[in-house]
């Protein structure tokens, strides 16, 4: 069946990095975009970043643009995002999502991350 399983989360102080992987299995990753989503408490699931099938395309939130680096391995169905510059607002659940074009298909189960002193 298909899983996404992310990885990476934890606590980290402010100005510091952290960075997510996404391992997938149960489907042709290479042709899928891969996309992170965060949701912070008490607000809705928000985009965050996405890479195209083939990796040589990416997209941001302007919130992480500069901060935050999408990229993938498709030999290894995986998926990353490199988080530097962290502030208390990107506190969140991560959720990586595979999609065909620009809505998720399959969803992971998020990992925590936590931005405080």
């Amino acid at each position: 069946q298909v899983q996404l399983v992310e990885s990476g989360g934890g606590l980290v102080q402010p100005g510091g990095s952290l960075r997510l992987s996404c391992a997938a299995s149960g489907f042709t990753f290479s042709n899928y975009a891969m996309n992170w989503y965060r949701q912070a408490p008490g607000k809705e699931r928000e985009f965050c970043a996405r890479i195209s099938s083939t990796g040589n395309i990416a997209n941001y939130v302007d919130s992480v643009q500069g901060r935050f680096t999408i990229s993938r391995d498709n030999h290894k169905n995986t998926v990353f995002l490199q988080m530097n510059s962290l502030k208390p607002e990107d506190t969140a659940v991560y959720y990586c999502a595979a999609s065909l074009r620009y809505t998720p298909t399959y969803w992971g189960q998020g990992t925590q991350v936590t931005v405080s002193s």
